[in-house]
């Protein structure tokens, strides 16, 4: 290989001495190759001589047929694959080190007879126009709450324009979700767009029976963007591209968290609302770049409208005879004094509040689901322990189990005890947790098991802090016969005097 560096020292010699032998040893070539450079036009640019012959022997000459038809019949079909079929095919024939080749002549196939791919046209955006909603996983952060795993989606806005975003956490692609997330969005921009664009996520849309897989918005989604005044547009069915810039800024939305995360030091936070402010913090240094796009849509767009939307749904519930209401297709524990009443439940994306009238009743963790139940042993613990015979079947026994520790202490009792009057210690046992404290409870448990001492419902309530309450001091009283003979005597007389007055009269 003839470097340009050899070809300027040939010129450079030869110019000088006009001797070629000497030009060409000096410069680092033979006599025949440092002419046909003097001769060129241009030695630094020499013509090229176009490869198309083979340096060694083609390995798929015989076998190619036979993947082309394997190509032709399944275009989709990866080369790696293709590969391994021929390796079990020609046993002994191929080796890994023909892989490399054998995708080089794939893609090489495919760029030449291959099928034609979906064309991408890109759009131009009009500021102030279209803002998209879509939902994402965000397990992948791995966030702790109080060294709980907290597993969730975002709610992910963008307007399109100037790529301004703002998220949400939630539980699920729920309307309430969706409420609060494109609420969220509007109130931090200050401003509404004219149109609102998601996805055919079931939340905001529904099979229409009459046209086929056309789908129309739901009532509920529609009550949203009526009050803000937005246009509602769907996407084409199977078509994500066409919420394109969302769906990209998700991906990237994720990895800036993760930046963040990892600069931070920590994924845990004492409390949701601690991480909440993280998330709006990121949010806000993403924004910080995109002010001067963010203007120009803020200038056309709306006013937001004077009220906003509750981040709650009102629904009315019966209490059953099982002391359970029903809500989305799951049953929630109450305490058993409302049952066969009517209540008030008001379902918000975390919690339900229960009430009567204007007061709050209690308050209960939201499950998200299509069945299932969220049962509160405080709720039953009291019935239980009055008909223990019915702990063995119950269809929600497994909620008994606040801890595993609970779990635990269950199966000494049985072991130790029987399974009849386990059950009816372990009962007790919850019930001694609902009247004092679970967390109490909990701590003596893990006292006496630690240090191997013998379980029962005597020692759990003397490794039990004190409540803070000293015993009162009674004194100890003093018993005379005399006395309680006298009491006798005197009604015995009382009786006769009102006998005698009664003959009289």
């Amino acid at each position: 290989m003839i470097t340009s560096r050899q070809i300027n020292r040939l010129l450079v010699e030869f110019n000088q001495k006009g001797d070629l032998n000497m030009s060409a040893m000096k410069a680092g070539m033979t006599r025949k190759t440092a002419a046909k450079y003097l001769k060129m036009k241009d030695p630094q640019d020499p013509p090229r001589v176009r490869h198309t012959w083979r340096t060694r022997p083609d390995e798929f000459a015989e076998v190619w047929a036979e993947a082309e038809a394997m190509l032709l019949a399944a275009p989709e079909l990866e080369a790696k694959r293709i590969f391994e079929h021929l390796q079990e095919r020609f046993a002994g024939r191929f080796q890994e080190g023909h892989l490399r080749t054998f995708q080089r002549r794939v893609r090489q196939w495919r760029a030449m007879h291959g099928p034609a791919k979906e064309v991408h046209f890109a759009q131009l955006t009009q500021p102030g126009e279209v803002i998209q909603t879509d939902w994402t996983h965000a397990e992948e952060l791995a966030i702790t709450i109080a060294g709980v795993p907290y597993p969730h989606q975002l709610c992910h806005s963008v307007l399109i324009h100037s790529n301004w975003e703002w998220a949400t956490r939630c539980s699920s692609e729920s309307l309430l979700s969706l409420r609060s997330g494109i609420q969220a969005a509007l109130s931090h921009l200050g401003r509404v767009p004219r149109i609102w664009q998601i996805d055919n996520s079931s939340t905001a849309t529904h099979r229409l029976t009459h046209a086929g897989k056309e789908r129309g918005f739901t009532d509920d989604f529609l009550a949203i963007a009526a009050h803000f005044t937005l246009e509602p547009r769907t996407i084409n069915v199977g078509r994500p591209n066409e919420n394109g810039d969302v769906e990209s800024l998700n991906g990237h939305l994720k990895r800036r968290l993760r930046q963040h995360l990892l600069v931070r030091g920590s994924a845990e936070f004492a409390s949701l609302e601690a991480y909440d402010l993280f998330l709006a913090e990121t949010l806000r240094k993403a924004n910080a770049g995109r002010t001067e796009r963010v203007a120009q849509e803020l200038a056309l767009m709306r006013e937001l409208p004077p009220t906003l939307l509750p981040d709650y749904q009102e629904y009315e519930v019966r209490v059953g005879w099982q002391s359970t209401i029903r809500l989305k297709e799951m049953a929630y524990s109450v305490p058993s004094r409302l049952i066969g009443q009517k209540l008030r439940a008001r379902v918000s994306e975390t919690t339900i509040e229960v009430h009567v009238g204007r007061e709050i009743l209690c308050t209960l963790p939201r499950r998200h689901g299509r069945a299932g139940a969220v049962i509160d042993f405080r709720h039953v613990i009291a019935d239980l322990v009055r008909k223990p015979g019915a702990f063995a079947r119950w269809r929600h026994r497994e909620s008994l189990f606040p801890a595993v520790i609970f779990r635990k202490a269950y199966d000494r009792f049985v072991e130790e005890l029987g399974e009849r009057r386990g059950e009816r210690d372990y009962l007790h046992l919850l019930k001694l947790a609902a009247d004092t404290s679970q967390g109490a409870v909990e701590e003596a448990l893990g006292k006496i098991m630690d240090a191997g001492a013998v379980l029962s419902l005597d020692a759990i309530r003397r490794s039990m802090p004190a409540t803070g309450f000293a015993p009162m001091e009674m004194p100890k009283p003093t018993v005379c016969l005399s006395e309680y003979d006298l009491l006798l005597q005197t009604t015995a007389a009382d009786n006769q005097s009102e006998e005698e007055m009664r003959h009289a009269s």
